[in-house]
Order: structure tokens, then C-alpha cells, then sequence
């Protein structure tokens, strides 16, 4: 089981932490990736983090602004957000797959409920 806090509403400029936290298996095993789904739009990737931590991958919109990390202790994997944008106002989920990111991402062994992320003036 994934679940995921630290949604909020937020200024533009802002900053978030999400969290994902996982139950009943252990993160260090799967590729983790962050998703979001804005209201009437397709859903999309927007990083993720491959099982060894040797590469992170992320969407063109959010590079240099998103960071994706691995909180081994706390089974946990972290999207932090800044420099939040009108547009990326969003439902945000994780999901945990093997054997990778990208072409590797095959097989998911869990999915997230999701947080919201609005950001607003």
C-alpha cells in the first residue's frame, strides 16, 4: 500500500514536500514515480526514481523546480516542489513498479490514493 500527504493550497512562487509512504512492502525493491491528473486532462508522469536511486527522471515542465528523493529509513519517497505554478495544479498519486522508469516501467505493485496540490493566488 502507497499513501501520499503534503498537498495544499499554495501561492504561486511556493513550495511543497509530498510524501509517499509505503506499507507491507519496502520502496528500495521498485522504481518510484510521481503522477498527476488535472481536471480534465489526461494524467501524466511527472518523476520518477529507479529501485538502486541511480537515476531520476523528470517531466520537461518541472526540471530544475521538483526533486525526487528516497527516505530509506521511513520507507518513504519525497517529491519536493518549488517554485509552484498555476499549472501544476494538480491530483498527485505515486506508484511503485519494476523492473524501472520509463520503457522499464512494466510491472506496478501499488498505487496511491493521491493528494491534492492547488495552486492559487
Amino acid at each position: 500500500q502507497l499513501v501520499e500527504s503534503g498537498g495544499d493550497v499554495v501561492q504561486p512562487g511556493g513550495s511543497l514536500r509530498l510524501s509517499c509512504r509505503a506499507s507491507g512492502f519496502t520502496v528500495d525493491f521498485y522504481a518510484i514515480a510521481w503522477f498527476r491528473q488535472a481536471p480534465g486532462k489526461e494524467r501524466e508522469g511527472v518523476s520518477c526514481i529507479t529501485k538502486n536511486n541511480e537515476s531520476t527522471y523528470y517531466l520537461e515542465s518541472v526540471k530544475g523546480r521538483f526533486t525526487i528523493s528516497r527516505d530509506h529509513a521511513n520507507n518513504t519517497v519525497f517529491l519536493q516542489m518549488n517554485r509552484l505554478k498555476p499549472e501544476d495544479t494538480a491530483d498527485y498519486s505515486c506508484a511503485a513498479a519494476s523492473p524501472g522508469c520509463g520503457s522499464d516501467w512494466r510491472f506496478v505493485a501499488a498505487w496511491g490514493q493521491g493528494t491534492l496540490v492547488t495552486v492559487s493566488p
